[in-house]
């Protein structure tokens, strides 16, 4: 019994959140052959998706963006309001970049297509959930554009030298994990660095400060 309690919680613990009850049913059906992925439970629009990320507490969710009530833009709005600590990531139909960029400014940690191969799909996944963000140049390219039609400098001379090296390997994709092990910190230290420099720039998650590294040449 105890190795079985000990098995689950080493599983990524994932929330399905889709209109389509196909859909969902098939995300299932895959996931579940996986042996460290875990559907926890299935929601069918935004304000019931927040509500059991809220209860279950995923890891994952992986969330439709076009739902009836609420969609995936503004059940993302209200996670990050709720500090939930679930990674986000968009599974799609849509490959409008207006569709997919303001799921991923609401604090998305990436995206996938609906017709992605099974596998990627599970390699997403475990990708996100291990502190990485997904995007492909397309829409990292559309993010950065509207940064500069916003006009937002930044405040990049308040970091510090290792905040700025922490923030080139958020850039190059490396989780909190892989960081502290380049650097050799404990997690806990990466963790604060993360945060001071979301502060000091006034970003709101990984992926706004990813971008911003790119922008302002501090990615390797």
């Amino acid at each position: 019994m105890a190795d079985a309690v000990r098995e689950a919680r080493t599983r990524i613990q994932v929330l399905l959140v889709d209109d389509h009850q196909v859909v969902r049913r098939g995300l299932r059906t895959f996931l579940e052959i996986q042996d460290d992925i875990e559907v926890v439970g299935e929601a069918s629009d935004g304000a019931e998706g927040v509500a059991l990320a809220e209860e279950l507490k995923p890891d994952v969710v992986l969330m439709d963006v076009k739902m009836p009530g609420m969609d995936g833009v503004e059940a993302l709005r209200r996670l990050r309001e709720l500090a939930n600590p679930a990674r986000v990531l968009i599974v799609t139909s849509f490959t409008e970049q207006r569709t997919v960029v303001p799921a991923l400014r609401a604090g998305a940690a990436g995206y996938v297509y609906k017709d992605v191969d099974p596998d990627a799909l599970a390699g997403a996944i475990r990708s996100v959930h291990a502190g990485h963000v997904l995007l492909q140049p397309e829409v990292a390219g559309a993010l950065l554009s509207q940064e500069e039609a916003n006009g937002g400098q930044g405040r990049g001379g308040s970091l510090t030298e290792r905040e700025r090296e922490v923030l080139g390997l958020i850039a190059d994709g490396r989780s909190n994990r892989e960081i502290a092990r380049a650097l050799v910190l404990s997690e806990k230290t990466v963790k604060t660095h993360v945060s001071n420099i979301l502060m000091k720039l006034d970003l709101a998650d990984r992926t706004q400060a990813a971008l911003w590294a790119v922008r302002h040449g501090v990615a390797g």
